[in-house]
């Protein structure tokens, strides 16, 4: 990579840029109650990060179709967005990072397993739309992290080469997809749903236990220059 080419981050949401992983436990805990359907942190835990379409057959234990799925996961969503309605903020050093990042000349998306209606949600609570150039949402692709497509679709909207980006992420699929696009990784530990050992092991550049330990500076170190 020479010094002329553009660079972008690629942002991961939940648990990255906010922590609204305990709104997602009540989430999914209030419809498989409702649907009678065994859930429990281990399950949660298991399934975290990934896509709706991904999640429901896993949970529920049985295969279910896209007309169902859809009609499952859109109630979840709702019992989501209606807790974060409540309000939700940038975790430590978001806010200085997306800055810092943006002066140093970054372009910045976001590249989620999201709804995008969730996402348009987070980004509005918390004023940081205006960092990002793209939003790649649970919309946008047709298969979920581990798999690299909501990556190298992010990194398509931003229009910087995959070997030029750097993602952040905070589980072991987001870090393992980011390497499978060819990316650097820089994984985050604050929420805590996987050890450093472990996201190292996935293949995260660098692990830190919060992203107020990281500069734009750092982020450019990634790649040796």
């Amino acid at each position: 990579m020479t010094a002329k080419q553009p660079q972008a981050a690629i942002w991961d949401v939940d648990g990255t840029l906010v922590d609204t992983a305990e709104l997602h436990f009540r989430a999914w805990d209030r419809l498989c109650r409702e649907v009678g359907t065994p859930f429990s942190r281990a399950d949660f835990a298991a399934t975290f990060g990934q896509r709706n379409p991904e999640i429901i057959p896993t949970l529920f234990r049985r295969p279910v179709d896209a007309t169902e799925s859809g009609q499952l996961g859109d109630r979840k969503e709702a019992y989501y967005r209606e807790a974060a309605q409540q309000g939700v903020q940038l975790l430590p050093g978001v806010t200085a990072l997306l800055a810092g990042l943006k002066a140093a000349g970054f372009r910045q998306g976001i590249g989620s397993s999201a709804p995008r209606a969730n996402l348009e949600l987070i980004l509005e609570l918390t004023g940081a739309a205006a960092s990002f150039t793209a939003v790649v949402a649970m919309e946008d692709t047709q298969r979920g992290k581990p798999d690299p497509e909501v990556f190298l679709t992010a990194a398509r909207k931003v229009g910087v080469e995959p070997a030029c980006c750097v993602v952040f992420e905070d589980a072991i699929a987001g870090v393992q997809a980011a390497k499978a696009a060819g990316m650097k990784c820089v994984a985050v530990t604050f929420v805590g749903h996987h050890s450093a050992d472990k996201l190292r092991t996935a293949g995260a550049d660098r692990v830190v236990s919060t992203l107020a330990d990281l500069n734009a500076a750092a982020v450019e170190a990634l790649w040796g220059n």
